[in-house]
């Protein structure tokens, strides 16, 4: 059975929730968080996952927030492990989609037809802000970054950023419940898979200048653990700098 979800954040107004193992591990499916965040009477979820995971995820939040009050359905892209549940979603609640406008035409293809009408909010390639509640979410662009329509979220209120594909880690579902607040040893965890989904150096560099201009408590990524705490995070900036990834392996094995 799937465990409580991890407290991310809570104050008397606003929570931040994860979960982290509503995926059988027996090999078949990659690990995936899912996220609730609730504002006052506001409830939103970021990347809320396959049809995998959707009854363990509605039954699972309606001990924190009631599915019929629920405003959004946060995106960071539209991969099967992001949105493939979005049909059920759409007829379960009245929700709407949050995702970018390059995916805005494409997300239909995982609802019946006509499902999607006046339900689908497309962000533009600059990003933007998303109320919730009685505060918003900032939408921060974080494209080519395994998705060429590619979004991340910062919370204001609980200094969480949620990176969807960036900073993730192969862990199981228990693992991606520890934080990490130590790098170095957790870099073997996450550096296969940065060198090959991530595009390019020089797209990690800029995306860096620009997260280094918040105040982040906690990296969040849609796969394994977080990543907490100022020298750990400072830690993940710099290794972000420095990596070379799959345009650079490509460079040195296709022939000109």
């Amino acid at each position: 059975m799937p465990q409580e979800p991890l407290e991310l954040y809570r104050d008397k107004n606003h929570t931040c929730l994860m979960f982290s193992d509503l995926v059988e591990e027996d090999g078949q499916a990659v690990q995936a968080n899912q996220f609730l965040i609730v504002d006052d009477d506001t409830g939103a979820i970021i990347d809320p996952g396959g049809n995998l995971a959707f009854n363990e995820l509605f039954m699972g939040m309606s001990k924190h927030f009631p599915p019929h009050k629920l405003s959004y359905l946060i995106a960071s892209h539209a991969d099967p492990d992001i949105i493939a549940s979005l049909d059920r979603w759409l007829s379960s609640t009245k929700a709407t989609l949050v995702i970018s406008r390059i995916w805005e035409r494409f997300a239909p293809h995982f609802t019946k037809l006509g499902k999607t009408e006046n339900r689908i909010i497309g962000v533009p390639d600059s990003g933007g802000r998303l109320p919730l509640g009685r505060h918003e979410l900032v939408l921060l662009p974080a494209h080519f970054m395994h998705s060429e329509g590619n979004f991340h979220f910062y919370d204001p209120v609980s200094r969480i950023l949620f990176t969807g594909d960036l900073g993730v880690s192969m862990t199981s579902g228990a693992d991606a419940r520890v934080p990490v607040t130590h790098l170095a040893p957790h870099i073997p965890r996450m550096e296969g898979f940065h060198r090959r989904y991530m595009v390019s150096n020089k797209i990690l560099r800029l995306w860096t200048r620009m997260a280094r201009q918040l105040d982040i408590a906690m990296v969040v990524p849609q796969h394994g653990a977080p990543i907490m705490g100022k020298p750990a995070i400072d830690d993940f900036f710099q290794w972000l700098d420095s990596l070379m990834c799959v345009f650079h392996a490509m460079a040195d094995t296709i022939p000109c």
